[in-house]
């Protein structure tokens, strides 16, 4: 008898990672065929040239300064531009993929293989997680839909290619399952592994200072022990402490206190030129006054239109039923990391990218039981993944054509 029941434990656990592995496979092809044909139409003016290979787009964009971290390190001596300003440079970048990539790379010797095995594996990774999470509240056949959503996304090239997101999204989705499932434990080593990958952790720190305000309110339906404050307190602590971490280490290594900052603005600088220092929620302001104007819109309107996202988007996350079946732990964190965007960044191209950590939201997507429904987001999906990829990689070539 317990042979029996093992057994069929084993399979109901290996059948679902079966199914999720096929689905996440056949996405990468397509993906893949996104990309070949992305190089086979490439005008001569594309940013990565005509015939680019497979290899040249796991290596594009921001995958340059990662390989860079993984044999270079971060310069000790911040680089400045002709106007003495701090340009460019690797600080802007966590640690935890290069390093991880390069020891993976290892037995192939070459660094964008590992980036992409390291990648690769995270998006699976993710896309099991997810199904849990979606099978647990929305049913099996949801749940998978869900996967196929994610796995063939606007934004699923990105779990292919050199750049951190799918790592952190692989951590942040354990995550936010350990606080589903009431398991605090684990966030004590999450939290750093996010931390580490790229930014995004402080999201998580404002997501469980909400959770433990909507855990007070429900005292009644789910008690509050000791235990359950104690944990919350710390790991809010925790990723505080390590959110801001790496700011601290950058000033230590360089010696200058403004290092992070200095060099996340320089990437602003490109768009806005130098407005001074970082001031939160200015990003915003900023951009409402840089691109509506180019729209031929007054930059007023930009601030208007901005308010009226904000207001749609909250009322998305508190009153559309779909959204509310994926639970209030997803809702919590889509509302937190949304209002870290809205703090820290300013919006451009890079926004669509960005918003990749809001993946959960995928399963509100896979309620609707409508095969004509799931099929029409799955062609809409597919749609915006290539003119993604078209202007990405297949162009590149102007200041609103980064990813």
């Amino acid at each position: 008898m317990v042979e029996r029941v093992t057994a069929g434990a084993a399979s109901t656990t290996i059948r679902p990672a079966v199914r999720v592995a096929l689905v996440y496979l056949l996405a990468r092809l397509v993906t893949t065929g996104f990309f070949l044909s992305a190089s086979a139409i490439a005008p001569a003016d594309a940013r990565h040239g005509r015939d680019a290979t497979l290899g040249t787009y796991v290596l594009a964009w921001d995958a340059q300064w990662y390989w860079l971290i993984a044999f270079q390190g971060y310069p000790v001596d911040l680089p400045l531009t002709e106007a003495g300003q701090v340009a460019e440079n690797a600080w802007a970048f966590m640690p935890l993929y290069p390093v991880l990539s390069a020891v993976v790379s290892l037995p192939f010797g070459h660094w964008g293989v590992g980036a992409f095995l390291v990648t690769l594996a995270a998006g699976y990774g993710c896309a099991l997680v997810l199904h849990g999470m979606f099978r647990e509240r929305l049913g099996e056949g949801a749940a998978l839909w869900g996967v196929v959503f994610f796995s063939a996304g606007p934004l699923a090239a990105l779990l292919q290619v050199g750049y951190a997101e799918a790592l952190f999204l692989f951590f942040l989705l354990l995550a936010i399952r350990c606080v589903q499932t009431r398991r605090y434990g684990w966030l004590y080593a999450l939290i750093p592994l996010m931390g580490y990958t790229r930014p995004g952790v402080l999201a998580f720190g404002l997501f469980l200072a909400l959770f433990g305000l909507w855990r007070l309110t429900r005292r009644e339906v789910e008690p509050v022990t000791r235990h359950d404050v104690i944990h919350i307190l710390s790991l809010g602590a925790l990723a505080t402490v390590v959110g801001f971490s790496w700011q601290v280490i950058a000033a230590v290594v360089t010696g200058d206190p403004a290092a992070y900052l200095d060099t996340e603005l320089a990437w602003r600088r490109l768009w806005v030129g130098d407005s001074g220092g970082f001031v939160p929620f200015e990003g915003w302001v900023q951009g409402a006054a840089f691109w509506f104007p180019r729209w031929g819109l007054p930059a007023w309107t930009g601030v208007i239109a901005l308010l009226g996202i904000v207001a749609a988007v909250a009322a998305l996350l508190l009153f559309e039923p779909h959204v509310k079946r994926l639970g209030v732990e997803v809702r919590l964190w889509s509302a937190s990391y949304l209002v870290y965007l809205l703090a820290v960044f300013f919006p451009q191209s890079s926004t669509f990218r960005l918003l990749f950590p809001l993946s959960p939201l995928a399963g509100a997507l896979a309620v609707p039981a409508s095969r004509r429904w799931r099929i029409g987001v799955l062609v809409a999906c597919l749609i915006g993944q290539w003119l993604w990829v078209y202007n990405m990689y297949t162009l590149g070539n102007t200041f609103w054509r980064i990813p």
